[in-house]
């Protein structure tokens, strides 16, 4: 199941905000130069090696552009209905959390229905929300109300392909990227911010904007393995 938020923006009515702008633009993960050399042909075609996984960037999803830091000067308020992140099976061949990464601002409760016809476990060990939400399946429902900022690493102690990332954010002006990589945040009081794309296997861009009192502003990203210390 695909979350509506997923390809919607992220909307914030509750400002009432007189005169304010949109964010747009897309995002998009590029491999380094000459990692593909050999890809066809050669030892890739070997029996050693020809079931090796390798990234494909261009079919990279869930990317996540936001306003990064708190708002202190803004009347912000939650959202009135809790997120979900539901289990299911997909092809019999292991359960899954749904969506794979979930933002969320702080104070945000998630619950975490389980859809599945056998038992499911919900915990974390990140810093920024440690829990363990037990064994249980429909009808029972657990939640967990998130009220640190930071990325939470989600699993299930029964089986080794659940897990997913609650992204808690400091404000709500975020999006989540949809297939095409394209993504909007509206209604962004005008003013100067530091816009963030994150991916969860990538170093984050972060680029300054200045939003205007309307309008659209374009802001691409390109993330890869770039800028970082040689070894």
């Amino acid at each position: 199941m695909k979350l509506n938020f997923l390809v919607a923006t992220v909307l914030a009515a509750s400002l009432a905000i007189s005169n304010a702008g949109s964010i747009a633009g897309t995002v998009r993960a590029q491999g380094k130069e000459g990692a593909d050399a050999g890809a066809a042909g050669g030892k890739y075609d070997s029996h050693q090696f020809k079931f090796v996984e390798r990234v494909n960037y261009e079919e990279m999803s869930d990317f996540i552009v936001y306003i990064d830091g708190p708002l202190t000067n803004l009347p912000i308020s939650l959202p009135a209905e809790p997120k979900q992140v539901v289990t299911k099976r997909v092809k019999q061949t292991g359960a899954l959390f749904d969506p794979h990464v979930l933002p969320v601002m702080v104070g945000t409760t998630v619950e975490w229905p389980n859809n599945d016809q056998i038992l499911h476990n919900v915990f974390s060990y990140s810093e920024p929300a440690k829990f363990d939400l037990g064994l249980y399946k429909s009808p029972h429902l657990e939640k967990w109300k998130f009220e640190k900022p930071g990325r939470v690493d989600v699993f299930c102690s029964i089986h080794t392909r659940m897990n997913c990332i609650v992204l808690v954010l400091q404000n709500p002006f975020f999006a989540a990227a949809n297939e095409k990589g394209k993504y909007s945040i509206t209604n962004v009081p005008p003013g100067a911010y530091k816009l963030k794309a994150w991916h969860e296997r990538l170093p984050e861009e972060v680029k300054d904007i200045t939003v205007p009192e309307s309008g659209d502003l374009k802001v691409d990203f390109t993330l890869g393995i770039k800028n970082l210390p040689k070894g």
